[in-house]
């Protein structure tokens, strides 16, 4: 039987551990709810601006634009990844990481080489350990992303696709669907494609209940300077979008992690009560065993 005082020492630190771990969960949970209102709150424009896009697109024709080019003679792109700088998120990081290394493998096996963007710390560390390359390590965003943090990134990035060195540009990140809901995911966004995107097609078929119907536009000025305009833009705006959904999603994974931690802290704590009681009662039992050896033998 172990012994009451390590016992005591045992569920005090375990205790200790709990406070800390319910604190986070707090702290997770306070943080994700502004992270989801930033989230949700972004979506909306996200997605009229790709159905402009495509509108415009569809009326002015054959559009030639620098974003919409494929370049399949250049066998180089380039991948985003998006991590966090901070780790008790549960299996977060590692999701993302696994989905980042596979597009790699597999851009890798087409003769394509990638030259990699991480952001976050735990994915520095994690291609660090691996010994894979990374181009430019991007860390201290944080969980308030600001659109003047993305923006120089997906205008290098832009920059690099218009003068050819890239043929594609691909960003993994852990995309948030609900609050239940989240999944790895590594989504191309140059070139782009006059197709709209999943979320506000899903929504569309949700939402529509008549036939769709043409909508005519009055441009001014005209269709091509619009585009020029809008798909940079449309670019910046899916980049910042992906950060979002990023920081939303470790929120929760943190939240879950630390709710799983407390509980596990719970039950350790009744399980070193249980043993404390029963080497208490056990050394209760053997003092009284010994009393009553000494009166008997007393009596005799």
């Amino acid at each position: 039987m172990a012994n009451r005082r390590v016992l005591v020492k045992r569920r005090k630190a375990v205790r200790n551990i709990r406070k800390i771990t319910r604190t986070m969960q707090l702290i997770a949970t306070a943080r994700f709810q502004a992270a989801f209102n930033r989230a949700v709150a972004t979506k909306p424009y996200t997605e009229k601006l790709a159905e402009l896009v495509a509108d415009l697109s569809r009326a002015a024709g054959s559009v030639d634009h620098p974003l919409l080019k494929t370049h399949e003679d250049v066998p180089r792109s380039a991948l985003v990844v998006i991590t966090g700088d901070r780790g008790l998120a549960g299996g977060y990081h590692a999701s993302v990481l696994r989905a980042a290394v596979a597009h790699l493998d597999q851009q890798k096996a087409l003769g394509i080489e990638t030259d990699v963007h991480m952001v976050g710390k735990k994915g520095i560390g994690y291609f660090r350990f691996l010994r894979r390359p990374v181009v430019e390590p991007i860390t201290g965003i944080g969980d308030k992303v600001r659109f003047d943090q993305v923006e120089p990134l997906a205008n290098a990035l832009m920059d690099r696709f218009i003068k050819g060195e890239i043929a594609s540009v691909y960003v993994a990140y852990m995309r948030f669907l609900s609050a239940g809901t989240q999944r790895p995911a590594v989504v191309q966004i140059l070139p782009l494609t006059h197709q709209t995107p999943p979320d506000a097609a899903k929504k569309a078929e949700e939402t529509t209940a008549e036939p769709a119907r043409n909508i005519e536009y009055e441009f001014s000025p005209d269709p091509k300077q619009l585009l020029d305009e809008l798909l940079p833009a449309t670019v910046r705006v899916r980049f910042f979008q992906a950060f979002t959904d990023a920081a939303v999603s470790e929120q929760v994974a943190r939240m879950v992690a630390m709710k799983a931690a407390t509980k596990s802290a719970g039950d350790r704590i009744k399980q070193l009560s249980m043993q404390y009681n029963r080497a208490r009662q056990s050394q209760i039992t053997g003092e009284i065993m010994e009393i009553i050896g000494g009166v008997e033998a007393l009596k005799n």
